[in-house]
């Protein structure tokens, strides 16, 4: 088990693993997390409850990144509009995907490494957000479709790069 280190994220527990989300102030990590909530209630991905906003710890133990709430946050969300309001929460979850909004490194067609976040030497799934885009269609799709390892093209969408050259 390694010490606790705090970060300016938010995370949401949907179904068995959590989504850490990051990103800079304003860039919408409690928007996120909440719409991620009211996708868990409509069916859209597992049943998702709040870890923590604003503030959590991650920790690995047994090789597993572990998010929790701070404390004094605990059950408490920033919905924009109406202010700071109570919610379920979970007191840990394993993190089993990043989200980082506005990140630099967002492309239409990522790069395989662009897709894996290395956080204190875990290797997780991660989605990058340009700041222009919505994240929550994304994390949906990431938590509720595989890769497509048997493409012909080798990427998803069956189109390859160079299509107009074939």
């Amino acid at each position: 088990m390694t010490a606790q280190v705090t970060v300016h994220a938010s995370a949401v527990l949907a179904g068995d693993r959590a989504v850490l989300i990051r990103g800079p102030s304003g860039s919408g990590k409690s928007r996120l997390a909440f719409d991620l909530i009211l996708a868990g209630r409509a069916g859209q991905i597992p049943a998702a409850t709040l870890v923590g906003d604003d503030r959590v710890y991650l920790q690995v133990v047994q090789g597993q990144l572990v998010v929790r709430p701070a404390r004094e946050l605990a059950g408490l969300i920033e919905i924009r509009g109406l202010g700071i309001r109570r919610c379920d929460f979970v007191e840990q979850a394993p993190v089993g995907l990043v989200v980082d909004l506005s990140a630099t490194d967002a492309e239409r067609m990522p790069a395989p490494d662009a897709l894996f976040a290395s956080i204190e030497g875990v290797i997780i799934p991660r989605i990058p957000v340009d700041s222009a885009f919505q994240p929550l269609p994304l994390v949906v799709a990431a938590l509720s479709t595989r890769p497509s390892d048997d493409c012909s093209k080798g990427i998803g969408n069956h189109i390859s790069h160079t299509i107009a050259t074939q």
